[in-house]
């Protein structure tokens, strides 16, 4: 049992944390939402009390390297009184709260703030926007880059320090990125194949145009899987694809399926009352991958210089992981259930234009880059497609989902070897 007060004071220091925050007015509301973070961190502590009686008895099944750390304290935790460790657990569980709600403070009171100038739009189509990050001259390698719907497109465009776009620009690729904007009235109904013979193909087509020719398609997350089937529908127009981190088999590597499942009549029925799915809810189900990356995260940035490089880079990630898009209700059903529940890509029942998307059609040279860290699309679900694709390579970087891209070690595991490939598909040994 948690000692006495425990509960009390977690709430206490949340309480106080929280006003704090308000009296200072922050300009941040993130992270979001923000009570379900800071529940999250109190329940994770929480449950570290109430395994400390499986601790004792040495039951607790610890994963490498922590179990062998865990047999040597054994002796310890064995003979430790039975009232002494669990106020020494507490004691050190509000200390990691603590330091979690400071490091949120500190972020929500940051000065950071995105300016980077946009690049020309050289096309639009209702809320989607193609810019053009130019570089590279006549004989520039041409590259569409198509985000996921779900967050926003300038992670491909982070900061002057993080910028996969920008970087590309200066070594002899021209960057075109599709801005798929936040859904308005034109988008409301709009399904994926709507996304797909809407603003993708139109992007595709003025990519072709500004080439002279068939341009490379680069698809990342979700943007990788509508990448797909753009290629195939323009194949003409589609020289090379890579997909960095693109789902396929959503049912390999976790359950999520199984989850989906499970809330299913739930989801219908917000999506029935919303006609969306709201990015606070969509931010739940992306914390319930990992909820106790909250509490890890912020306690590392609060022992961050704040003038240091790496809180801003912190913060410029952040802001970007609070600044949601909310999926239209239609997508929402296709990605949620049809996706994720129904595993319909790799069943081969996912449609577009009345024809199934099979990516064993594909005939450009391809590239399938599976993050070997990815949280959010487990390897598995990503690296079937370099079983299917018949002209596919792998690249597997030492990263997770989001810092293969604007990650420390971006620029070796992903941008230089990217680079490589396109100006290699483009000379025709893709």
């Amino acid at each position: 049992m948690p000692p006495p007060g425990w509960p009390n004071a977690a709430a206490r220091v949340a309480a106080m944390s929280l006003a704090r925050q308000a009296a200072a007015k922050p300009r941040r509301a993130g992270p979001r939402p923000l009570l379900l973070h800071l529940a999250a961190a109190n329940q994770t502590m929480l449950s570290s009390l109430a395994a400390l009686p499986s601790a004792k008895l040495g039951l607790l099944p610890w994963r490498p390297p922590l179990d062998r750390r865990a047999a040597a304290l054994q002796p310890s935790l064995a003979a430790a009184g039975p009232e002494a460790l669990p106020l020494a657990v507490a004691a050190a569980a509000e200390g990691r709260l603590r330091t979690m709600l400071q490091g949120i403070a500190r972020y929500q009171a940051h000065a950071y703030r995105r300016d980077l100038a946009d690049p020309p739009v050289i096309w639009s189509r209702g809320a989607a926007r193609l810019l053009d990050y130019g570089g590279g001259g006549p004989a520039a390698v041409t590259a569409l880059f198509v985000p996921s719907l779900v967050n926003r497109a300038y992670i491909l465009d982070l900061s002057g320090r993080q910028s996969l776009l920008r970087w590309l620009a200066r070594q002899g690729v021209r960057p075109l990125l599709l801005d798929w904007g936040l859904p308005g009235p034109h988008e409301r109904g709009f399904t994926l194949e709507r996304y797909i013979d809407g603003p993708l193909a139109g992007a595709v087509t003025v990519a072709a145009t500004v080439a002279g020719g068939p341009v490379a398609l680069v698809g990342y997350c979700m943007g990788g899987t509508l990448a797909i089937a753009a290629a195939l529908r323009q194949a003409e127009q589609v020289g090379a694809l890579a997909l960095l981190a693109a789902p396929w088999d959503f049912h390999a590597g976790s359950d999520h399926g199984q989850v989906l499942a499970a809330l299913r009549s739930s989801l219908e029925a917000l999506l029935d009352e919303l006609g969306e799915l709201p990015v606070d809810l969509l931010q739940a189900l992306f914390l319930a991958l990992d909820p106790g990356l909250s509490l890890r995260k912020f306690a590392g940035f609060a022992g961050l210089d704040p003038q240091s490089a790496a809180a801003e880079d912190f913060v410029a990630l952040e802001d970007w992981v609070n600044d949601g898009v909310p999926l239209t209700g239609p997508v929402a059903r296709q990605c949620l259930l049809g996706w994720y529940g129904e595993n319909e890509p790799m069943r081969g029942r996912w449609r577009v234009g009345g024809e199934p998307v099979r990516p064993y059609r594909l005939r450009q040279p391809t590239l399938v880059v599976v993050p070997h860290n990815d949280r959010i699309v487990p390897p598995a679900a990503a690296a079937a497609l370099a079983g299917l694709v018949p002209r596919a390579e792998s690249l597997t970087p030492c990263a997770g989902h989001i810092g293969m891209v604007v990650g420390g070690k971006a620029l070796s595991e992903l941008w230089q070897p990217l680079a490589h490939w396109l100006r290699r598909a483009a000379a025709g040994h893709g």
